[in-house]
């Protein structure tokens, strides 16, 4: 079988798109090595590098317009080079397809992600969510079958979409094989002693936007008076701003550290060393960090009334992402109760077992085969 893909992400994004656009690529190129992979990339400028098999080609544009104009190369000028390779099965793996694609005579794919931008239009820019609208729309019209990454993507994008159910299944995306690893106690003490991390710690991980919500962890410690760092892994934005404001507002600053530059192979050695990992973002369509965490041993406190508990199970936690005391209380009463915590931990691991590269390449393989 010979597969395309929208691997733009892949190549250029380090965060949650790009890791679900190389862990496909990782988990295919490892787990269905037959397969020829055309990886098509607008730009060899600035490339991440990644695994995905002995067979996997990287299509960069041939034409002088689409050297000069990769944007409109990945939304139009790509089809041309589709249609010449010839591929059994064309997937876009982060929300789109290129303009044209029927005319390739190419089965396609295209994973969806979430549909925050119509959930909650105000988190985002007014052009560009009509962009990305125009796309998805296009997308979900076009598309041989739609990838939703979780039961309530699903639902967004039947509900916003009006997508037929039966055009969708719903295969789970899994994380990097690090975060199932063991780690050396060699690694944790070079960690520990790298990133300045305390003894003991709250552990929040993600992008430091607003949609994330870290606000609501600082204002749960402030108003149970607890004296445990916190310690939070992300991107910054300018949500800073009002993080800071609420840390000098409460005295906290030394009671928050920010780590902005942490090394993915890190990662997992900081889950390991937390005592909990809390995401109380407002929502999403997966929550990658939830699984991370969970994989490593790390209990999880997420949100209610997203797709949370799909990725955290039974035994992580979840309390509304707008009431500072119930995290407050939850968190205070987990971190005194070692023993619930050890059966998070266990349980937490054997749940994030659903999630493994073999279920979800054989998942992906079964649908690129009923195409044919």
């Amino acid at each position: 079988m010979k597969i395309a893909f929208d691997a733009k992400r892949a190549y250029h994004n380090r965060r949650g798109l790009g890791n679900y656009s190389r862990d496909t690529l990782r988990l295919l190129g490892t787990h269905y090595p037959e397969a020829t992979l055309f990886l098509l990339n607008p730009s060899p400028k600035n490339n991440l590098t990644f695994y995905s098999g002995e067979k996997a080609l990287e299509i960069l544009p041939e034409s002088l317009i689409g050297k000069a104009l990769p944007a409109l190369w990945r939304s139009y000028g790509m089809c041309h080079q589709i249609k010449h390779i010839q591929p059994d099965i064309y997937h876009g793996l982060s929300q789109e397809l290129p303009y044209g694609i029927r005319n390739t005579g190419v089965k396609s794919v295209v994973t969806m992600h979430d549909a925050i931008f119509m959930r909650y239009p105000k988190l985002y820019p007014a052009t560009y969510r009509t962009l990305f609208v125009q796309k998805n729309n296009y997308a979900c019209r076009v598309a041989d079958r739609i990838i939703a990454i979780s039961e309530q993507t699903k639902r967004d994008f039947i509900d916003y979409f009006h997508v037929d159910e039966k055009k969708i299944s719903v295969i789970y995306q899994g994380c990097n094989v690090i975060f199932r690893q063991p780690v050396s106690e060699e690694k944790k003490s070079v960690v520990r002693s790298k990133y300045n991390l305390p003894a003991n710690y709250v552990l929040n991980v993600g992008s430091v936007e607003k949609r994330k919500n870290a606000s609501l962890i600082i204002e749960a410690m402030h108003r149970y008076r607890m004296d445990i760092p916190l310690v939070i892994v992300g991107k910054p934005t300018p949500y800073m701003t009002e993080l800071n404001g609420l840390i000098q507002q409460y005295e906290m600053k030394k009671q928050v550290i920010f780590l902005h530059q942490v090394e993915t192979e890190d990662l997992p050695a900081i889950y390991f060393l937390a005592e909990i990992m809390v995401y109380p973002s407002i929502f999403e369509g997966f929550g990658i960090p939830i699984l991370e965490a969970i994989a490593m041993g790390t209990p999880v406190i997420s949100s209610t009334g997203s797709c949370f508990e799909e990725t955290g199970g039974p035994f992580s936690r979840y309390v509304n992402p707008q009431d500072a005391d119930e995290l407050g209380y939850v968190l205070t009463q987990l971190l005194s109760d070692k023993a619930g915590l050890s059966i998070m931990k266990k349980e937490g691991v054997s749940y994030s077992e659903r999630f493994t590269d073999v279920r979800i390449a054989e998942q992906l393989i079964k649908l690129y085969k009923s195409l044919l």
